[in-house]
């Protein structure tokens, strides 16, 4: 691989390219948990952690096709396992841990959710590119 930006699969342009699906994922993350808190009265950490599955599939349809489009050498059903596994187990328990944390501390619930999407989102760009769109070695 190139280490110039101009090559669209490099780590800089991939890493934009995360955020640019993060940054949707977040606006899907965040209206379903309005939605859920707000008009079906669902209680903030169990909203929290269905908006951030919704979030999750989101996030891996289009890094699927955008993000990671040149890595679909594997079965797509063992790669969305894999992402739920580790992106979407390490999003709902961060997202739930880290709103608790922050909304016991005062901040309102909407404000920690975002806060805790940041803290999550560095890991998990790591785990998607390691462990669940990975390159099948050629033999």
């Amino acid at each position: 691989m190139s280490g110039g930006t101009g090559n669209p699969n490099n780590g800089f342009v991939r890493w934009l390219k995360f955020n640019a699906v993060g940054a949707i994922g977040i606006a899907v993350q965040l209206g379903a948990l309005a939605l859920l808190t707000s008009i079906l009265e669902v209680n903030y950490l169990l909203a929290t952690a269905l908006a951030v599955e919704a979030a999750v599939l989101h996030n891996f349809i289009w890094h699927e096709r955008f993000t990671w489009a040149d890595r679909t050498e594997t079965n797509r059903f063992i790669r969305l396992l894999k992402f739920n596994l580790t992106t979407g187990v390490f999003s709902i328990a961060g997202n739930v841990a880290f709103t608790k944390a922050l909304s016991e501390a005062g901040v309102h619930y909407l404000s920690a959710n975002v806060l805790s999407i940041a803290l999550c989102s560095i890991i998990n760009f790591f785990l998607n590119d390691r462990l669940v769109f990975v390159r099948c070695s050629k033999v």
